[in-house]
């Protein structure tokens, strides 16, 4: 039977029917929600002759055997944000089922063909994202931080996993999983503008964003709103507020896709009556070259020390996460700008502002590529976001496209 990209998008629909609400996907990984999802991906791809596999880090396997032990791995998640959008991980895992129907349908391939669904990628329970794939890949090391995670229910990481038949302290023997694996391929929708913006349906994936995410706390002191004259105040909020419009001018001046967030601050005493004493900030700083985010964050340094001095305030760092950006197989890159071409007419090549599993993959030495669809209005981890059902078809062409010829390449 030939490929079905509309049987994908039915199944799509489906999904949103059966793990939805009027507010959105419910898919919280480490919830029955999501245990059902899971079961409803077992009946869709049973339909062909896999063999199922739950590993110690709770990932779902389906592996059709072929000529050769050396795998191909098509993955994504099922899991979602509370109140998220339909497609986001769950196109990745419908796209690749209908891929592993079609080549189950030509006979034995050249090589084992692997549908992986990732457990928790999003960490929405817990905070902690990408558990299965870090975990699999083998870059888990924070496993007492862990187990000190509780969710707003005051529930604990490990009790909600072992709800699921995951034992933390084994959760790194999943790393078998990738020993025979030969490469790696990820559809998502992008999640942002840039396609849209180009009138493009598809891109393909140069690799993820480094990230550096530090809090800024900036010390001034407290004083009357009333009785306490413009030019006398040392007021930490104008520290924050000087940094956070001047991170425009830092990413724009680093250029190649830079961004700069400040994503919150928090003022005490926090009154109306009040100069503000302290300001704590969030910086999140994203870039694909690793000079060029290190140079980024020096930047934001040297301004922030020119205006505490200029408001007489005092500033401090504390880095709170940071990974080094990832860069996807050329290789694989290139087989899916071919793909994409001959599926759309058009490619283009563009980098990966979010985290995905794929990012876990490459980093344990896998050849790993994604692809783009575009995103409507650039929304995601909402119920507005949306695909226009024709480029969600083209996105399942394309993976199967690139499938083929990864088949070919990696035999």
């Amino acid at each position: 039977m030939p490929l079905q990209p509309s049987r994908a998008v039915e199944e799509l629909r489906e999904l949103r029917e059966l793990t939805g609400d009027e507010n959105g996907a419910q898919r919280v990984a480490w919830t029955d929600t999501w245990a059902r999802a899971r079961e409803w991906l077992r009946g869709k791809v049973g339909t062909v002759p896999v063999e199922e596999e739950i590993d110690e880090a709770g990932n779902q396997w389906f592996t059709l055997a072929g000529a050769s032990e050396r795998a191909l791995l098509i993955g994504g998640h099922i899991d979602s944000v509370p109140n998220g959008g339909w497609l986001d991980g769950s196109l990745n895992l419908l796209a690749g089922a209908e891929v592993v129907r079609r080549i189950a349908e030509e006979g034995t391939p050249a090589l084992t063909v692997r549908l992986v669904n990732w457990a928790d990628e999003e960490g929405a329970r817990f905070g902690r994202s990408l558990f299965g794939s870090s975990a699999a890949g083998g870059s888990m090391d924070d496993q007492d931080e862990l187990r000190q995670l509780t969710d707003r229910d005051g529930i604990a990481l490990p009790d909600a996993l072992a709800e699921h038949a995951v034992d933390l302290d084994r959760a790194l023997e999943a790393r078998r999983q990738l020993e025979t694996a030969a490469a790696y391929l990820e559809l998502h929708i992008e999640q942002g503008p840039v396609l849209e913006s180009l009138d493009l349906p598809l891109g393909a994936v140069l690799g993820t964003f480094g990230v550096e995410r530090h809090r800024i706390t900036w010390t001034g002191q407290a004083a009357h709103a009333g009785s306490t004259p413009m030019d006398k105040r040392r007021d930490a909020l104008a520290g924050a507020a000087k940094l956070a419009l001047d991170l425009r001018r830092i990413a724009a001046e680093t250029g190649g896709g830079a961004v700069c967030t400040s994503g919150g601050v928090v003022c005490r005493p926090g009154i109306v009556t009040s100069v503000v004493e302290t300001a704590e900030q969030l910086l999140d700083q994203r870039h694909l070259n690793a000079g060029k985010l290190a140079a980024m964050l020096e930047e934001a340094k040297r301004a922030a020390d020119r205006f505490a001095a200029e408001e007489d305030i005092e500033v401090a760092w504390e880095r709170i996460w940071s990974i080094e950006p990832i860069l996807f197989d050329e290789t694989l890159v290139g087989l899916a700008d071919e793909a994409m071409a001959e599926v759309a007419g058009r490619s283009h090549r563009l980098p990966s502002g979010p985290l995905h599993d794929a990012a876990e993959v490459a980093r344990a030495g896998i050849p790993t590529v994604m692809l783009f669809v575009q995103s409507l209005r650039g929304l995601s981890h909402t119920k507005l976001e949306d695909t226009r059902p024709e480029h969600l078809e083209l996105s399942v062409q394309a993976l199967d496209r690139l499938a083929a010829k990864a088949l070919a390449h990696y035999s």
